[in-house]
């Protein structure tokens, strides 16, 4: 007896579905995502074998390079709050506009007199302005140790929790400069803080 055969149909599927969930995903993660500001100073750390991920929330970071020093805090309101608490000490009045903007600024290097204006310019006129020359972090003039205490007193208030540190030190800055910054924490007791670095063997 005859086999019967099958008459074969084409397949198809409908992604109409699929590529809506897609898009959609892929609207979220832009509308969601925090542009990665470029870094004001050029470090390269030092290479270590020991891993472990840098928190994302209330978490302040000290640059050293160059014989300057960075700062960076994490988060948009503990940024908002530590700037209020500086203008206050300083005698600075930040508008709205400042504070909106200081918000969503990476890591700086300016003395708190400069930091209005610093605050107004765009990304390319603050690399290009000279006004980047690095915190104070004199015995006579220590805003460094000032704008740690303010931002250590905003993440208790806040979020009611301590500020954990992380320095990210050039591999080749001379070592007074980095123990200059040791000594700030240590005296308002941060005897804790991690050190940044760069895996070890990922350029190969």
């Amino acid at each position: 007896m005859a086999k019967a055969k099958v008459s074969r149909k084409s397949t198809s599927i409908d992604m109409t579905a699929m590529c809506d969930v897609s898009f959609l995903l892929l609207t979220f993660f832009i509308l969601t995502a925090t542009a990665r500001q470029p870094d004001p100073l050029d470090i390269s750390t030092p290479s270590s074998t020991y891993k472990i991920k840098v928190p994302d929330t209330d978490i302040a970071i000290l640059s050293i390079g160059k014989g300057q020093v960075f700062y960076e805090i994490v988060g948009k309101d503990i940024k908002m709050a530590t700037l209020d608490k500086m203008g206050e000490k300083y005698s600075v009045k930040f508008t709205p506009e400042e504070r909106e903007r200081f918000g969503v600024l990476g890591a700086f290097g300016v003395p708190i007199q400069n930091l209005k204006q610093f605050i107004m310019m765009d990304g390319d006129q603050r690399t290009k302005s000279g006004l980047q020359t690095g915190i104070p972090a004199d015995s006579t003039n220590n805003q460094l140790a000032e704008w740690i205490m303010q931002t250590r007193n905003s993440t208790a208030e806040l979020h009611a929790t301590q500020t954990r540190f992380s320095i990210k030190g050039d591999s080749k800055e001379e070592y007074p400069a980095v123990k200059k910054v040791i000594d700030i924490l240590q005296k308002q007791k941060v005897n804790k803080f991690s050190l940044i670095t760069s895996a070890e063997g990922d350029a190969q």
